[in-house]
């Protein structure tokens, strides 16, 4: 039963990414059998201190005697759960903007089996190898968390579990075997022939549907991920009878595993660090609040009519929110290229603008506003991530506000521990467009929460082909979201919404436009959302 142990040891750290060497590995079956733990209890133990040796600070992928006995010691001192005082926390010291292209990038190594940061300055012209390289990641990244899940990765130890084993094939291993059946993982795209087909790394089989009665919930477009399972025929075809999106993994689950991998540029910090920090924010930050608008016209009068409304509302009520978050489009209308009496009354909205928000002192010195472009907004690209908005048209504002940030789209707002991602795009429109498959009746309620769904399972903000919408190959991991942020804002045209989906909190904060404005209100201490009206016609504000 020794080699049975040792196994379970070398399984779960392998797992967690790190490797045993003999010292470390004796040593851990040293404290199994010091505290005379059952052989059915093995696994659940180690992973345990697998767990915890992944918060150490200086935790490595070959694993540490040292970093293995600090862990035991503290388990026996009892103090993985303990408490210390802490003085009184500053926000504003907590709250970092990140532009897309200010995140590093890091690529998963199937040879490792773990993310290794791209070394030398990334460009935004790309190179042929880093556009394969993205669609790679995309792949792999998912694929590492298919393969952790307990569906296809089960125990070690002998039991009815391993009967119902889900076991991943490659397009490669289909040659030659036709009338059995498979379990592919791969991207669903159409052949130069037209035909809808699913590929992955080693190659591509044509799809047939002739026999599925539905496809399991969420929206499937060409170039999202999917499982796939069928029988594959003599004429080359996979007869398909499931189809579905892969699991999604928590963020608790992820950060357990790559807690030590700065993700945003902005320093990692371990999960006990981030469950003292949530703690905190529960208890002396309850009533903190971000503000998000999508859909700002400056061009409209009564948008400024409804954004004074809001700031009054907020100095009455003494209610002043640490983060303003204003998406576009900032105007209602595109502006016609070359045309310079639009351009100009563009920049004029924008310092229209500042004006506003600089006659509040106390809302212009204490919140944080930023400015994120939509789709008809100027900037220096049309591909994502898209660049901010161009210098000359706000500069009046960061002259006369000093916290303000004008951010990429997608941007980043980490706060402590969280991480909020804000994108504005018409999402549901785009993917709504370039369906290949859904569920047959699919009511407006279903429609979202099968786009949330899908958004989260796909791991990206965007799962389309570049064909469709085109990306920046070496900024692609900005659109990235692995691991799971702790909300995400999808300000989009379409009807408003807020669900929580694995952990993650999902909101379209609706649009600031009409009589009533729409817009929501993020508590970062409940990590939901709540959803204000503004309307004009009324003198008891928005509820």
């Amino acid at each position: 039963m020794a080699a049975d142990r040792r196994q379970v040891i070398i399984k779960v750290f392998r797992k967690y990414g790190h490797s045993l060497g003999p010292e470390s590995l004796e040593f851990l079956e040293e404290l199994l059998d010091r505290h005379e733990v059952a052989d059915g209890d093995v696994e659940f133990s180690v992973e345990w201190i697998a767990k915890e040796y992944n918060k150490q600070d200086d935790a490595q992928m070959k694993v540490s005697l040292d970093v293995l006995h600090r862990v035991y010691e503290t388990f026996q001192n009892g103090e993985s759960d303990g408490v210390q005082e802490h003085a009184t926390i500053d926000p504003d010291n907590h709250i970092f903007v990140i532009d897309s292209f200010e995140m590093p990038l890091w690529n998963w190594s199937t040879e490792r089996s773990t993310f290794e940061r791209a070394p030398g300055p990334l460009t935004s012209s790309g190179t042929a190898e880093s556009r394969v390289m993205a669609m790679r990641n995309r792949l792999n990244v998912i694929r590492q968390c298919v393969l952790r899940n307990d569906h296809f990765s089960p125990s070690t130890l002998p039991s009815k579990d391993r009967e119902n084993l889900l076991t991943l094939r490659s397009t490669k291993q289909l040659l030659g075997r036709a009338g059995e059946r498979f379990l592919l993982f791969g991207m669903l795209t159409h052949s130069k022939e037209g035909k809808l087909c699913l590929e992955d790394q080693d190659g591509m089989v044509e799809l047939d549907f002739s026999q599925l009665d539905q496809p399991s919930e969420g929206l499937f477009t060409e170039g999202c991920l999917a499982l796939v399972e069928g029988d594959y025929t003599e004429d080359a075809t996979l007869l398909v009878i499931a189809i579905g999106h892969p699991p999604c993994e928590s963020r608790e689950a992820a950060r357990s595993i790559f807690g030590h991998i700065d993700f945003l540029g902005k320093g990692a910090t371990t999960l006990l660090e981030d469950k003292q920090f949530a703690q905190r924010v529960q208890i002396e930050l309850a009533d903190l609040r971000f503000f998000v608008l999508s859909d700002v016209w400056l061009d409209r009068p009564e948008t400024l009519h409804g954004l004074r409304k809001l700031f009054d509302n907020c100095m009455e009520n003494s209610f002043i929110p640490k983060v303003v978050v204003l998406c576009g489009n900032f105007t209602s209308v595109g502006i016609p290229q070359g045309n310079g009496r639009e351009v100009r009354r563009y920049q004029e909205n924008f310092e229209a603008l500042a004006d506003l928000i600089a006659s509040y002192p106390l809302i212009t010195r204490t919140t944080h506003f930023v400015l994120v472009p939509g789709p008809l907004d100027v900037t220096l690209n049309t591909v994502l991530p898209r660049r901010p908005l161009l210098s000359s048209f706000v500069s009046r504002l960061k002259s006369r506000i000093p916290n303000i940030h004008s951010a990429t789209n997608p941007c980043r707002i980490k706060f402590f521990e969280q991480e909020v991602v804000i994108f504005r795009e018409d999402l549901m429109s785009r993917m709504l467009r370039n369906l290949v498959g859904v569920k047959p009746d699919v009511k407006n309620d279903d429609l979202k929460r099968y786009l949330v769904q899908t958004i989260l399972d796909q791991s990206h903000l965007m799962p389309l082909t570049t064909s469709i919408q085109p990306t920046l190959s070496e900024y692609d991991h900005a659109l990235r979201l692995y691991p799971l942020p702790t909300a995400v804002v999808l300000a989009d045209r379409y009807d408003k919404y807020q669900m929580t989906y694995e952990g993650c909190h999902v909101f379209n904060p609706g649009r600031f436009v009409g009589n009533s404005f729409t817009f929501s209100a993020y508590a970062p201490a409940r990590r939901e959302s709540e959803e204000c009206v503004l309307d004009l016609d009324l003198d008891d504000g928005w509820s």
